[in-house]
């Protein structure tokens, strides 16, 4: 295996957003159809102590991990937590309280006039927070303020949305004004918001992940982002440009990039991609990184508001993993010839099928069986998110699957599935952002486990529903094997 990059180190965060809910795609069409929501949901907003008392939240940063959720009882919003965990920071990052988001949403315009402005008083206030972070500290510069009251003037003219926490305005963002913006609704103010909230929170990420590994910037010799959001103008809606925006807030001064997309599975992808680099010795350091959809920021809120619960999905995660050559004691991504799984154009969409070829064509490329994988990570939604919503407990549903995918393998018998279920699977715990939940948000607690000598191989299966861009009907899937390089006791 000594030719294989492995996964360095990683990062996880949470952006705790409840102000900006009401941008979600979801909220913001049922508040323009019913504006009298406005009260009830911002009444059922969550506060940032109790964001960071949320166990699912603890898993995602680390100071639980996926075995101790699954023994605490639900409902998991009630306040459940083990009061010795329910800390902002953990062994993989942080949980981000609003205030930082706005100071750090502010350092990422890089126009004149500003697309994001501050108050005068916000300004000074939220400056000083950023500045004395111990993580984010470097992202700190001199703010721009303006007069509020000029403020008010542009949101009501339909020119800037704004930037609240509960009721007091902290500032503003613009859509391009500028000649060569104006009338484009791909630069339109809640367009940008969309774009300038990945790249943030994709920066967010990378400074926790530089931070964990104690890495300069000038460190990093290229960056993959993965997100979602489609960034451009008129012209090329999807341009791209995300991953060299986040380097350049993060002073990456060294590194180029590029975007990946998959939709869900673009994660998998950007690993995958990030490791073949790596292997092919064009780079040595490989930045993965994905900012948070604000799109998905309250997707669920009314099924929490019909069952009188506080909103759940009001929160941004945002990943970053750094991939390197081989060190001799870091997990190594098997990119051995067949050890990634890929679900073939000409393949049948059946899920059979599908993970046939995630599962058991690339074990088998390795001369591995499925007994020879200590977890499997699949998608890993909240499950109390999902199930509220109607849409039922999406991680033990791909588990049944995988289970499954052993029984007819014939590696397993039919009377077994509930026990390996229970041996390779976990309880979900990522929030509702699409390419978060998607296997990857176990790589933190998979490297953890195995420099702990405690996980031998991990593997994550992530899928992507093509079928959304109303191109094709397929759906995609990726597949890559974790393996620890510490002997086993």
């Amino acid at each position: 295996m000594t030719d294989n990059p492995v996964i360095r180190n990683c990062a996880f965060c949470l952006v705790h957003t409840p102000d900006l809910v009401r941008f979600g795609s979801k909220p913001r069409r049922e508040l323009e159809a019913e504006p009298s929501l406005a009260d009830r949901l911002e009444g059922a907003l969550r506060s940032y102590a109790a964001a960071v008392a949320y166990p699912p939240n603890q898993t995602f940063i680390g100071n639980l991990s996926p075995l101790q959720l699954g023994q605490i009882p639900k409902p998991w919003f009630a306040g459940q937590s083990p009061r010795n965990s329910a800390e902002a920071s953990g062994p993989f990052g942080e949980i981000i309280n609003q205030d930082l988001f706005y100071a750090a949403l502010r350092q990422a315009n890089v126009l004149q006039p500003p697309l994001v402005a501050l108050t005068t008083e916000a300004a000074q206030k939220l400056a000083k927070l950023l500045a004395a972070h111990p993580v984010f500290g470097p992202l700190a510069q001199s703010a721009m303020a303006a007069d509020p009251a000029g403020f008010q003037q542009e949101i009501d003219a339909g020119k800037a949305l704004p930037l609240r926490t509960g009721g007091t305005l902290q500032g503003l963002v613009r859509g391009d004004n500028r000649s060569e913006g104006a009338g484009d609704i791909n630069l339109d103010p809640h367009t940008l918001l969309e774009a300038l909230t990945a790249k943030t929170t994709g920066a967010l990420a990378l400074r926790w992940l530089l931070h964990r590994e104690q890495m300069q910037p000038d460190q990093v010799d290229y960056i993959i982002s993965c997100g979602e959001e489609a960034t451009g103008d008129r012209y090329q809606r999807g341009g791209g440009g995300v991953a060299k925006a986040i380097g350049e807030m993060c002073g990456c001064v060294n590194a180029s990039g590029m975007d990946v997309k998959n939709f869900c599975a673009a994660p998998a992808s950007a690993l995958v991609t990030a490791g073949a680099l790596i292997k092919a010795g064009l780079y040595e350091r490989v930045a993965v990184v994905a900012g948070g959809s604000l799109a998905k920021l309250g997707m669920k809120s009314m099924a929490f508001l019909r069952e009188g619960m506080p909103i759940l999905d009001d929160s941004l995660g945002c990943i970053a993993f750094l991939v390197t050559r081989n060190d001799g004691a870091s997990p190594v991504l098997r990119l051995d010839r067949g050890a990634v799984g890929k679900a073939s154009i000409g393949a049948s969409t059946s899920d059979q099928a599908i993970y046939e070829q995630l599962i058991l064509k690339p074990l088998r490329a390795l001369g591995l069986t499925m007994a020879d994988v200590d977890r499997f990570a699949p998608e890993l939604h909240n499950p109390e998110i999902m199930e509220f919503s109607g849409s039922g407990d999406v991680a033990h549903k791909n588990y049944r699957m995988i289970a499954a995918t052993a029984v007819l393998a014939g590696e397993i018998d039919k009377a077994g599935m509930r026990a390996f279920t229970e041996r390779i699977g976990m309880t979900g715990f990522a929030p509702t952002q699409g390419h978060i939940p998607s296997g990857v948000p176990y790589v933190g607690h998979a490297l953890a486990a195995m420099q702990a000598g405690e996980l031998s191989r991990a593997m994550f299966l992530c899928k992507a529903s093509l079928f959304l861009n109303r191109l094709t009907s397929l759906f995609d899937g990726v597949s890559f094997l974790l393996e620890s390089q510490k002997r086993q006791p």
